[in-house]
């Protein structure tokens, strides 16, 4: 099983696509060690995230705790202050580190309102290489305003080592708002059509099945279904900065339980996880990021291993390019349905805009329950 711990609604980027960094939590009231104390061991993946997970100041008591409970720990960070994950990577290089980079200089520092995001998330990534980490990169929300970038980005990181993930715009609770939708689908589509490409010329078998989780991408921004049904809840879980547990992170009513009164298999196994759960098997929610489409994409006893669908793509595919033959995309995604969704309101940039900041309280009422957070 994955699991993603939102550690904390804190941020020190601005980001175009996510409001959270209006929305603060109390650091004194964020989910504290004796509660993620009750996390069992034998996890697949847990994620730290955020907002902005190298703001907590126990961030490496938290790693000693998690790291023994998990095949693989992953910090996801916006890479701003890459000095805070000297000390962790030293001591466990293998974790995974991903920082957002949303394109070259000026592309990421308008879309994630930093100054110098760039060169501090480049220079942060090469210094964790040379403190011996093993398992680097940077994770690319794809988007109208960076998609001409993709295949630069990707051939960038391939040049210094550094894996890539991607996943595209979507709505979801914790980002305080749901007008996250492209201006020119097909447009992006076509961009990432390309990307898809220059991962299966390569020899890197995670890239291969990386094209796949592509191949979704565009069915997602074109408004395709998913290629395969969505398992979180069963497969997955997030837990918000409160130890409030819920089985994905765009629907709020998909509360499972709460980590401060139950362990994380009471609530696993519990009356209001199984609701949860129905729920999911009747969601219509277009979603399609790499935390959840990943467990999709494997098989259900073997868990190590992929379906069967993702891998007879990935070996077709992987065939045609190899003797320079084009994808036929068509055959997997409907073009057609993009015409049908209309252009999604312009995104506002805060990259010199000191922007309103509104502290959420562990008593708050956190998420707008009712709002529509259709992923179209």
């Amino acid at each position: 099983m994955d699991i993603a711990i939102i550690l904390t609604y804190r941020c020190n980027s601005k980001c175009s696509m996510c409001n959270v960094w209006k929305n603060p939590s109390l650091p004194s009231e964020e989910i504290s060690l004796e509660t993620m104390i009750k996390i069992p061991g034998g996890l697949e993946t847990i994620n730290l995230t955020g907002g902005e997970p190298t703001l907590r100041e126990d961030l490496m008591e938290i790693v000693d705790l998690l790291y023994p409970k998990t095949d693989k720990l992953e910090i996801s960070s916006n890479g701003l202050l890459p000095h805070k994950l000297e000390p962790i990577i030293q001591k466990y290089p293998d974790i995974k580190i991903r920082f957002s980079l949303e394109g070259f200089e000026a592309t990421n520092n308008l879309i994630r309102g930093e100054k110098n995001g760039f060169d501090k998330k480049t220079k942060g990534l090469l210094r964790l290489k040379e403190l011996g980490g093993t398992d680097l990169g940077f994770a690319t929300v794809i988007q109208d305003d960076n998609a001409e970038d993709l295949v630069r980005l990707f051939q960038f990181s391939e040049k210094n080592g550094f894996e890539l993930s991607t996943s595209t715009l979507h709505n979801g609770f914790q980002f305080h708002k749901n007008d996250n939708f492209p201006y020119d689908r097909l447009k992006i589509a076509h961009h990432i059509e390309n990307l898809i490409t220059e991962q299966l010329r390569t020899n890197n078998i995670k890239n291969w099945f990386r094209a796949y989780l592509g191949l979704g991408l565009i069915a997602k921004v074109l408004g395709n279904e998913r290629l395969l049904p969505c398992r979180t809840g069963y497969s997955s879980a997030f837990i918000d900065p409160w130890g409030k547990v819920y089985a994905c992170n765009v629907r709020p009513d998909l509360y499972m339980g709460d980590l401060n009164i139950q362990t994380l298999d009471e609530i696993m196994t519990g009356a209001v996880a199984d609701e949860a759960r129905r729920q999911v098997d009747q969601c219509k929610q277009n979603c399609w990021m790499v935390g959840t489409a990943k467990s999709s994409m494997r098989q259900r006893k073997f868990t190590k291993l992929p379906r069967w669908s993702p891998f007879i793509w990935v070996v077709i595919n992987k065939a045609k390019v190899s003797m320079g033959l084009k994808i036929n995309f068509a055959r997997s995604v409907n073009y057609q349905s993009a015409m049908k969704y209309p252009t999604g309101p312009s995104r506002m940039f805060y990259l010199d805009q000191p922007g309103e900041r509104k502290l959420q309280r562990k008593e708050d009422t956190h998420y707008i329950q009712g709002i529509d957070y259709f992923n179209q």
